[in-house]
Order: C-alpha cells, then sequence, then structure tokens
C-alpha cells in the first residue's frame, strides 16, 4: 500500500502512518501502563481495556495479537523486577489472553450496534475470566483474592474502558473531520 492509502473494513480507516503511530502508541501503553503504575488494578484495568477497544477501532486484526498479551506481559515484568510476581498470575497468563481475545472478537463482531458491543463484549470476558477463576479456587490452585480481581472488577474495567474509547473515537472523529 502506498502511503496516504487507507484501510478499508474497520471502523476507522487510518493511513499507513497514522496506522503504526496508533499501532505503536497502543502497544506502548499496554505494556507500559501495567509495567509502571501496577496498581490501581481499577485504573490500569481501564486504560488497558481502552487500548483493547481501540485497537479494535482503529486497526487491522493483524494488529490485535501484541496488544492482547502485551499488559499481562507488562504486569508479569513489573513482579519479576520489583519483586512482588506471585506465582498465581503465570497460571492465569493464557486465559488473560483468551479473555482480551474474546473481548476484541466480540466488540468487533458487534461493533455497529453501539453501546450494547461494549456491554457484551465486557460481559463476555468477565463471564470467561471469572469461571477460570472459579475452577482455579475450587482445585485450590489459587487463593480467594483472584475471585475479587478476575470478577466484577473485570467487568467493570472492561465497561469503562470501552467507553473511553468511544469518547476517544468521538474526539478523534470531531478532529478528522475538520481536516
Amino acid at each position: 500500500m502506498e502511503q496516504g492509502t487507507l484501510v478499508l473494513n474497520l471502523p476507522t480507516s487510518l493511513s499507513n502512518l497514522r496506522r503504526v503511530l496508533v499501532f505503536t502508541t497502543l502497544t506502548v501503553l499496554s505494556f507500559f501502563v501495567p509495567f509502571t503504575i501496577g496498581h490501581p488494578q481499577l485504573l490500569v484495568g481501564i486504560v488497558v481495556n481502552a487500548c483493547l477497544f481501540l485497537s479494535v477501532i482503529f486497526l487491522p486484526k493483524k494488529y490485535y495479537l501484541p496488544i492482547i498479551v502485551m499488559p499481562s506481559l507488562g504486569l508479569l515484568a513489573r513482579g519479576i523486577v520489583f519483586g512482588s510476581l506471585t506465582p498465581f498470575l503465570i497460571y492465569f497468563l493464557p486465559f488473560i489472553w483468551l479473555g482480551n481475545l474474546v473481548l476484541v472478537l466480540a466488540f468487533k463482531k458487534l461493533f455497529f450496534t453501539g453501546s450494547v458491543s461494549i456491554i457484551v463484549s465486557a460481559a463476555a470476558k468477565f463471564l470467561f475470566l471469572f469461571i477460570v477463576a472459579n475452577i482455579y479456587f475450587n482445585f485450590h490452585l489459587v487463593p480467594q483474592l483472584f475471585l475479587q480481581s478476575m470478577g466484577m472488577l473485570q467487568l467493570f474495567t472492561a465497561l469503562i474502558g470501552g467507553f473511553v474509547a468511544l469518547i476517544i473515537l468521538k474526539i478523534y472523529g470531531k478532529h478528522y473531520a475538520r481536516n
């Protein structure tokens, strides 16, 4: 594709340069927010989920994978570097990635249904992670704390992150329409 060519079949079309900038920004944010901030989980979760939603809005599918896996890798790296690594996080990595994938794919499939797409995709991610956390807890593999962090907090951060992404899209649309 030439510089300035737009990508079709996305909720928003970007030039190659803008696509690379958006991809780089979302990837860096999705890794470094969990790595540098770490807590509170509410703030980190909102930023990470906003990045996931924005990846669907602005990028083709081939760009999703790094944004899906980077948040948990950032959290894992934080635990290694700062010594607060919980071995339980390692058990959850593939499921966190799958939960993020569920959110992204559900949102992509339902994008044009408006707020419903955010609610359904956030609920799907929450249910998936909460079921996994319950199974792990019932087998005594993780402490009860994981039921909280993989429970309603996941739903709230995904919902808020989705609506933050829509606000960013609206702001982008107003700015882009003027240019």
